[in-house]
């Protein structure tokens, strides 16, 4: 089961076939462990979260993902980048 941070998530949404149904991706997907800044998720079991049931780009995709994920996951509680 390949390993992925999440700001490298790009490179595996990037072999997924736009566009896509939410069922596939979440499939193509389970295999995948994201590594968040609080620990880690399935990235497949996060895609079948989604709203959406079809993604048409991979920004619509990583879009959602954002969605999906707990605030938390991103690093720390209510910080934002590039302040500090």
């Amino acid at each position: 089961m390949p390993d992925v941070n999440l700001s490298r998530i790009e490179s595996v949404l990037a072999d997924l076939e736009y566009p896509v149904t939410n069922g596939h991706a979440a499939s193509e997907l389970a295999d995948v462990t994201l590594l968040l800044a609080d620990g880690q998720r399935n990235l497949g079991d996060l895609v079948a979260k989604s709203d959406s049931d079809r993604f048409v780009s991979m920004d619509d995709l990583q879009s959602e993902l954002n969605n999906v994920l707990p605030r938390e996951a991103v690093g720390e509680p209510y910080q934002s980048e590039g302040e500090g």
